[in-house]
């Protein structure tokens, strides 16, 4: 298992929403890329950049941000959504040095377009399903679909996705701990890497996840911007494993 340090772009400024509602953000740091340095020193490999005003709009905002990232952070493997709803986005994105662009949104929303896409740039699509209990939520989290997870993720289980990420949005920036159960369940039914999101915040969430033998990744965002994780220990962790 690895640890992807997550950055989340709001108005190109390092933020964390809570629950995932716009009206409640945290502001970290004015020039994002600061953070991606600290986080490549501190031994990150990974880099996990979420648009938000792209999630809102359906379609990418903040790419002077991303940019200076990828210039000011060089090294680091970055994956990267919000707003990621056409073909031409997903290419743009991996011209521009991106590792892998994540698809929500419209995956969930046209099952017969993520299968075009994935097989296209096969093993460069993860997938992120984001949810509040068993449904689905889209459009940077502000609907909820009808769809049940597991359902869901049994029906792109064979397509050649590089991951699939799963959120829980109740554990979301709310430093409560990560979903170990519901994420273990998700990794058990595919056989795809399965990177777990939402409430990561201690050693010990690391631990656990870690534990189940079947999570790929854990994306850790808040956590380590209030200091209840410390970054060398949670790699240090996972490569002891």
């Amino acid at each position: 298992m690895y640890i992807i340090p997550a950055i989340d772009l709001l108005d190109g400024k390092c933020v964390r929403l809570v629950q995932g509602e716009y009206s409640r953000y945290i502001n970290y740091e004015d020039c994002p890329e600061k953070k991606a340095i600290e986080f490549r020193a501190a031994g990150a490999e990974w880099l996990h950049i979420i648009d938000l005003d792209g999630a809102r709009v359906g379609q990418c905002v903040n790419v002077d941000a991303v940019r200076a990232i990828l210039q000011e952070a060089k090294g680091l493997n970055v994956q990267i959504g919000g707003g990621i709803r056409d073909r031409d986005t997903i290419a743009k994105m991996l011209d521009l040095g991106i590792t892998r662009v994540i698809v929500g949104t419209k995956a969930v929303n046209d099952i017969e377009w993520l299968k075009e896409v994935s097989r296209e740039f096969a093993g460069k699509v993860v997938l992120s399903l984001d949810a509040r209990g068993n449904k689905i939520a889209t459009h940077g989290w502000e609907k909820e679909s009808n769809l049940e997870l597991i359902d869901f993720v049994k029906q792109v289980a064979a397509l050649p996705l590089a991951a699939i990420i799963y959120t829980d949005i109740n554990k979301d920036g709310m430093l409560a701990g990560a979903n170990v159960e519901r994420t273990k369940e998700l990794a058990g039914a595919v056989n795809l890497p399965v990177i777990a999101a939402g409430g990561v915040t201690t050693i010990e969430d690391i631990q656990k996840l870690a534990d189940t033998k079947v999570v790929a990744a854990a994306i850790v965002g808040r956590a380590l911007y209030e200091g209840t994780m410390n970054l060398p220990d949670a790699i240090k962790t996972c490569k002891q494993q």
